[in-house]
């Protein structure tokens, strides 16, 4: 059996994979390559560990539920898209053991049991998973914000990749929505310098990535870096083989990318 890769992927803008007309026709191409994300794994995942960009807490924590609800946490979109389900198993066992993992490595982790499932978890997972039958842990990002710790958090879930636990980084490699065509370009700069970024062993991505704010184009995609942490998380869960693009594509004018990490 091969090890499971770690992956950043695009999570895409709210619900609108699940819409109609123009707000959908620009998330296409980000839509079509979820679906296909089964093609870059070497099998069918026991579990997949996601971390989402948009659950932030003081001690990094894993949904420990075994049916966790779901977070609409969007606004302003049609009142269909707050009736979306994706009825996928809770891990609580995997919840257990990753925060075992990294309690390991020293860096404190807790289970909640009763949180549930945001948007940056159940939408990209209903593209990439329709058929909800994979079990599903989702993590939290520490609320400080640090590349570095967010690395070494990846280093100490590396392990559950020889167990076929698919590790996924769910945020956005452009995520400048105050700014969003204004700043196009400067996607385009800074996913050349990903690309770049994460073309090295494992302490040469960590060191890259943590100084992401002086990348070009950096701070103008990313105002602020929650939606970029998930990248630190698979690249910390990679091993010193490069990381590698497996998409690049467009969100309107703008630059939107996903990595996988061996």
């Amino acid at each position: 059996m091969s090890r499971m890769p770690s992956l950043y992927i695009p999570h895409g803008g709210g619900p609108s994979f699940f819409m109609t007309g123009e707000r959908k026709q620009r998330y296409q191409a980000t839509e079509n390559f979820l679906r296909d994300i089964q093609k870059f794994l070497p099998e069918r995942p026991a579990a997949i560990l996601i971390v989402t960009a948009h659950w932030e807490t003081s001690i990094t924590s894993f949904t420990g539920g075994e049916n966790p609800s779901l977070i609409y946490d969007y606004y302003g979109f049609p009142p269909e898209t707050y009736t979306l389900q994706y009825p996928a198993n809770g891990a609580p066992e995997l919840a257990q053991h990753a925060a075992h993992l990294m309690v390991e490595s020293g860096i404190p982790a807790v289970v909640d049991p009763d949180y549930g499932w945001d948007h940056g978890v159940f939408i990209p997972l209903k593209v990439m998973f329709p058929q909800a039958d994979i079990p599903v842990v989702a993590m939290s990002l520490h609320q400080s914000l640090d590349p570095h710790l967010h690395s070494h958090i990846g280093r100490s879930l590396s392990p559950l990749r020889d167990e076929k636990i698919l590790i996924v980084g769910a945020g956005m490699s452009y995520h400048n929505l105050g700014n969003f065509v204004q700043q196009a370009p400067a996607s385009y700069a800074f996913h050349d310098w990903l690309d770049q970024a994460v073309d090295g062993d494992w302490a040469q991505r960590c060191e890259q990535l943590a100084n992401w704010h002086h990348a070009p184009g950096g701070l103008a995609s990313h105002p602020r870096q929650e939606h970029l942490l998930p990248l630190m998380v698979a690249s910390g869960a990679g091993s010193d083989a490069p990381g590698k693009s497996i998409w690049r594509g467009e969100i309107g004018p703008t630059c939107i990318g996903a990595w996988a990490f061996d």
